[in-house]
């Protein structure tokens, strides 16, 4: 196993995710070589919408399950180092709607990097599979920028020019991706952290859990969506629309911009 390509991402690493189960889908193979590891949750896992959340009891219920899931998955694999933005925010951090917090979540991920002083951040993919995805990515842009840090990205979801799912891809791939194998006592330790998230099972079949992906993260232009085809969460058929993140993600750019000044 050379893991030379990926040094960057081994010392003390903050690894930016919108939801429990991201870390472990994305890079529970490679936080078990990471020295310093620390995951960050920037939503409350919990959307408003019951559809989630009605077999648990409550939404409140639904966010607590996943909090103990992230915790015991990420247990399993010797990290220890856990925040939940949404305890840390002004403001809550809701699930699919973490691109209407933007100032809040950068806010408290600030101070998470003062704290903490990683070395490099690790983040998902600007891809359109999840709006939060898609925060988490330009919101881990934003610190890389202001806070001199590499940040690398990881691919999960998104739909092709036909519509059809696409897992563990970068939407645009022009050799710069460095991929990890996972085997042997590091995948059965991955086999173990997806299968403390038991909430979430019928959605992580999908993915290979043999394979990651990185890369050091791309120059995306957050003001135009991430393809020009459906995005995944429009086929989902959910509220809010491609113009509305982006949006978001412009406004506040160009406040940061107005304070620089």
């Amino acid at each position: 196993m050379n893991l030379a390509p990926l040094s960057a991402l081994l010392g003390r690493t903050l690894v930016v995710v919108a939801h429990p189960d991201d870390e472990s889908i994305s890079c529970g193979g490679l936080l078990q070589h990471m020295r310093e590891p620390c995951i960050v949750f920037a939503t409350d896992g919990a959307p408003q919408d019951p559809y989630f959340w009605r077999r648990f009891g409550s939404r409140q219920k639904y966010g607590e399950i996943r909090e103990q899931e992230a915790i015991a998955a990420l247990a399993a694999v010797g990290v220890t180092d856990v925040e939940f933005l949404a305890r840390e925010a002004d403001t809550p951090l809701t699930d699919q709607l973490l691109y209407r917090s933007l100032p809040a979540a950068f806010a408290a991920l600030s101070r998470i990097v003062e704290r903490r002083r990683p070395e490099c951040l690790l983040t998902l993919a600007y891809e359109g599979g999840h709006p939060d995805h898609d925060a988490a990515s330009f919101l881990s842009a934003q610190l890389g920028r202001a806070f001199a840090l590499p940040v690398w990205e990881s691919p999960l979801y998104h739909r092709n020019s036909e519509g059809g799912g696409v897992h563990q891809r970068f939407v645009e791939e022009h050799g710069e991706v460095v991929e990890h194998e996972v085997e042997g006592k590091e995948l059965e330790a991955k086999v173990r952290m997806l299968g403390c998230y038991k909430s979430q099972f019928d959605s992580l079949p999908s993915f290979n859990t043999r394979l990651e992906r990185f890369r050091p993260q791309a120059r995306y232009t957050y003001s135009q969506r991430p393809h020009a085809g459906k995005l995944n969460y429009e086929i989902w058929q959910w509220a809010m629309t491609p113009e509305e993140v982006c949006a978001a993600f412009t406004a506040f750019s160009s406040a940061a911009a107005l304070q620089e000044k």
